[in-house]
């Protein structure tokens, strides 16, 4: 029992090493570098992911047709799933931000320009995200299918978008299909707001490109909002 005590102890201890250890990339310690990309992804996965398992779900079992027969509008449904989605992702992220710095040690910006971007990246992710979500629910054609089209894709998202490799150092044409997704956008608007400012000439255009940022979070939150309303149904066509 000692041993595995100990064993077990020296797992934390050999966490806490790696991720505040430099990765080699301006002196910064991987857990700082990798956390913008964790809290983007996880705004992805609170919206995207969650709502478009979560409704296809709703069709199989009846809850949407329930909820057809009320007076609830498309739209007061809308509000309720993105007012969870928002709550959810800000405990996320608070809890994100609280284990890297208390269990990590990474320093949080100071500046309060910085936490001004970091909200409006956070709503524009996270309404874009969930919108995308509600509108790919109609792919899947049962609850049980939901996952098997749903998780593969943003798996594949969060690898070319920079959350689990450096962005700067994936290929090209790999860079630029990323930059068609909003993931890839949500990223660098964080990594803007975490990372020192020299880091972002490691970027494609050699800086944060928070005006691109915003302009391509608004194109995916008006795509995702003219989606959803187009595919949305109470219950499937072919039901």
């Amino acid at each position: 029992m000692s041993t595995l005590a100990l064993g077990l102890s020296r797992i934390g201890y050999e966490t806490r090493v790696y991720f505040r250890s430099p990765d080699g990339s301006g002196g910064i310690s991987v857990g700082a570098y990798y956390l913008p990309g964790m809290i983007a992804a996880g705004m992805l996965l609170s919206g995207l992911q969650n709502l478009a398992v979560d409704i296809a779900t709703e069709k199989s079992d009846g809850t949407l047709k329930r909820l057809g027969g009320t007076p609830l509008s498309p739209l007061g449904y809308f509000i309720g799933k993105i007012g969870q989605v928002f709550v959810t992702g800000v405990l996320q992220s608070a809890l994100l931000l609280a284990v890297a710095r208390l269990a990590f040690g990474i320093d949080l910006p100071a500046e309060p320009g910085r936490w001004l971007t970091f909200a409006w990246v956070f709503v524009l992710g996270v309404i874009a995200s969930a919108l995308l979500g509600i509108a790919l629910s109609a792919l899947p054609r049962s609850g049980r299918s939901a996952s098997a089209v749903v998780i593969p894709t943003v798996l594949i998202l969060q690898f070319i978008s920079g959350v689990y490799l450096q962005f700067y150092a994936l290929p090209e044409w790999m860079q630029n299909v990323a930059s068609l997704f909003p993931l890839k956008w949500m990223a660098q608007g964080m990594r803007g707001v975490f990372l020192p400012d020299s880091f972002a000439v490691l970027e494609p255009t050699g800086s944060w490109d928070f005006p691109l940022v915003a302009l391509n979070l608004g194109i995916w939150l008006v795509v995702g909002l003219v989606l959803s309303r187009l595919t949305f149904r109470w219950i499937r066509k072919d039901a």
